[in-house]
C-alpha cells in the first residue's frame, strides 16, 4: 500500500522508534514487578516472562506485518480503520484514547506521590495542581516545536530510566545467591495463568510507538526492525531484573510489594541504592508519560483527518514546525483534566481491556490487509499463513475471559455507549453510514 502524505516530516528511525517502544513499556510497573510475580510463582516466574514475551511478540508482528502496509499516523486505529471501515476505527480510536489518558492521568499522580515522599510540599493540592500543569503544558510544547525535538527527548528519558536498572542487574549478581533461583516446585495452571495475565498488561503499550507513522522513516523496514529490537530488549531486561531480585532477596522478594527493586538495590548498593532506585522511578514515570505525549495525539490527528470525529481542525499542522499541534494541546489538556480530577480506578480496568481488543481487531486486520491487497516485496510479513494472527486473536480472547464479570459487564456498556454515538454523528451529519 502506498504511503500516505499527510505533510508530516518523516524524521524518526529505527532506534527512534525501538527507544519508543521501550520508553513507553518500561513505565513505573518495572519498579513493583519482581514481588508480585514471586509472590505467585517464587522462583518459577521467570518461565512467565518466556510465555508473555512470547504472547506480545505475535500481538506485535501483527502490528509489524500492519505497520509496514498501512504507513500513515494513528498506530492500531489507523491499520483497524483501513482494514474494516470507519466504524471499526472509530471504536479502536477511543478505545487507545480511554487506555492511554487514564494511565498518563495515573502516572502523573503517582510521580507526584514519589515527590511528595522526598519533598513534603507536594502534598499542598496547590503545587500538585501546578506541577501537573508544568508537567502536561511542557511536554506538550516540546513536542509540537518538532518530532525530532520529541523523540530526542525520549531517547534521553529511556537513557536515564534503563541506567540504574541496568546498574542493578550487572552488580547486583555479586550478592546473588544461586540456591534462591531453584525452584522448590513446579506453579500449577492457575498460577501460571495469574502471573501470566499480570505480566501481559505489563508489556502492554509497545503499540503505542507507532502511531507516528507519518513521521517513520522508510516504515516499511524501520518499523519491523523496532519492534524486534525494542521487544527483544524489554524482555530481556524484565527477565535479567527479576532474577537479580528474587536472587538477592529470595523468598523476602514478596514481602517488598511497593519496592523490590530499590531493597534490591538497598543491598547491592547500600543506602544510596534505595535513593537511585526511586530517582529511577520518578525518571521512569517522567519518561512514560513524554513518550504518551509525542504518540498518542497522532491518533487524534487521524481521526479528525478521516472524519471519524466532526473536528476537521484537529488534523491541523502547524504551519512552521510541521506536527499536529491543535491534537496535541488537546491530549495534553484531557491528560492534566483528568489528572486534576484523580479516582478513576475502575475505568482504568475498562480501558485496560479496552486496549486488548484494539490488538484483537489489529490481529484480525493482519487478515484483512492481506486479502484486500496483494503484499508487495518491500513490505515484511509474517511467515506461517495465517497462523501468527490467529493465534494472536485466539491468546488475546483468553485474556479478556480471564476479566471479572463487573469488568466485562462495564467494557460491554461501554461499547454500546460509543456505538451510539458513532452513528448519531453519523446520522446528525446526514452522512452515509457504512461499516
Amino acid at each position: 500500500m502506498a504511503q500516505v502524505n499527510e505533510g508530516l516530516k518523516r524524521e524518526v528511525g529505527v532506534w527512534g522508534i525501538s527507544a519508543n517502544i521501550v520508553n513507553i513499556i518500561v513505565g513505573a510497573g518495572i519498579f513493583v514487578l519482581p514481588a508480585i510475580v514471586a509472590e505467585t510463582m517464587g522462583a518459577s516466574g521467570v518461565i512467565a516472562y518466556l510465555f508473555c514475551g512470547f504472547l506480545i511478540a505475535l500481538v506485535m508482528l501483527c502490528f509489524a506485518e500492519a505497520g509496514s502496509k498501512v504507513t500513515h499516523s494513528g498506530g492500531g486505529y489507523a491499520y483497524v480503520e483501513t482494514a474494516f471501515g470507519p466504524y471499526p476505527g472509530f471504536l479502536a480510536s477511543i478505545f487507545m484514547m480511554m487506555g492511554s489518558i487514564f494511565s498518563d492521568a495515573a502516572v502523573s499522580n503517582a510521580l507526584v506521590e514519589i515527590l511528595a515522599l522526598a519533598f513534603p510540599i507536594f502534598k499542598n493540592q496547590t503545587v500538585r495542581l501546578i506541577f501537573l500543569f508544568l508537567i502536561f503544558s511542557g511536554l506538550a510544547m516540546v513536542n509540537v516545536i518538532g518530532v525530532k525535538q520529541g523523540i530526542g527527548l525520549v531517547k534521553i528519558n529511556t537513557i536515564a530510566k534503563l541506567t540504574p536498572l541496568l546498574f542493578l542487574i550487572v552488580i547486583g549478581w555479586k550478592d546473588a545467591s544461586m540456591a534462591n533461583l531453584y525452584w522448590e516446585s513446579t506453579p500449577t495452571l492457575q498460577q501460571f495463568g495469574e502471573a501470566s495475565l499480570i505480566l501481559f498488561f505489563a508489556f502492554q503499550g509497545g503499540d503505542a510507538g507507532l502511531t507516528i507513522g507519518g513521521e517513520i522513516k522508510n516504515p516499511q523496514k524501520t518499523v519491523p526492525r523496532a519492534i524486534f529490537i525494542g521487544i527483544s530488549s524489554v524482555l530481556f531486561l524484565y527477565i535479567m531484573i527479576q532474577a537479580v531480585s528474587q536472587g538477592v532477596l529470595g523468598a523476602e522478594l514478596p514481602n517488598f510489594k511497593e519496592a523490590p527493586l530499590a531493597e534490591t538495590a538497598k543491598i547491592v548498593f547500600g543506602p544510596v541504592g534505595y535513593t537511585l532506585l526511586f530517582i529511577g522511578a520518578g525518571i521512569s514515570m517522567f519518561g512514560m508519560l513524554s513518550g504518551e505525549i509525542l504518540n498518542n495525539p497522532r491518533v487524534i490527528f487521524a481521526m479528525a483527518r478521516d472524519g471519524v470525529i466532526p473536528f476537521g481542525k484537529l488534523a491541523s499542522i502547524h504551519h512552521r514546525f510541521k506536527t499536529p499541534h491543535l491534537a496535541i494541546f488537546l491530549y495534553a489538556g484531557l491528560g492534566f483534566t483528568l489528572a486534576a480530577i484523580g479516582g478513576f480506578r475502575q475505568l482504568a480496568i475498562i480501558a485496560s481491556a479496552s486496549m486488548l481488543l484494539v490488538y484483537f481487531g489489529v490481529s484480525l486486520s493482519v487478515i484483512k490487509l492481506r486479502q484486500m491487497k496483494e503484499t508487495r516485496p518491500e513490505e515484511f510479513k509474517i511467515p506461517l499463513g495465517y497462523t501468527v494472527p490467529l493465534l494472536s486473536a485466539g491468546i488475546i480472547l483468553y485474556f479478556l475471559s480471564n476479566l471479572s464479570g463487573v469488568e466485562i459487564q462495564g467494557t460491554l456498556i461501554l461499547i454500546g455507549v460509543l456505538t451510539m454515538i458513532y452513528f448519531l454523528m453519523r446520522f446528525f451529519r446526514k452522512g452515509k453510514i457504512r461499516f
